[in-house]
């Protein structure tokens, strides 16, 4: 099992490396069942956003987790992805 905050600090990092913006975790255990980590960044065009999405995704392969679901994926100004217990907003200003 995959400890939540440090993964989550695991797409903090790569999302950093990638230039994110306005990156923000918050631990919502507790506040909510859907999720108990939330990651929110902001990227500076679709193809950034997009390219942001993948790399959540390959991360999260990476390190044994398997993405539940992936929306906004067709137009980019806004990404999903749901990782269970971690779900990441990358998405325009």
């Amino acid at each position: 099992m995959v400890d939540v905050l440090r993964f989550s600090s695991t797409v903090v990092a790569r999302l950093d490396a990638m230039k994110a913006n306005d990156l923000k975790v918050i631990d919502v255990r507790g506040k909510t069942s859907v999720t108990d980590c939330l990651v929110i960044a902001s990227g500076t065009s679709t193809r950034h956003v997009k390219s942001m999405g993948d790399e959540v995704v390959v991360t999260a392969k990476k390190h044994g987790m398997a993405p539940i679901g992936i929306e906004g994926e067709k137009d980019a100004e806004w990404i999903l992805v749901d990782l269970g217990d971690t779900v990441v907003h990358v998405m325009l200003p």
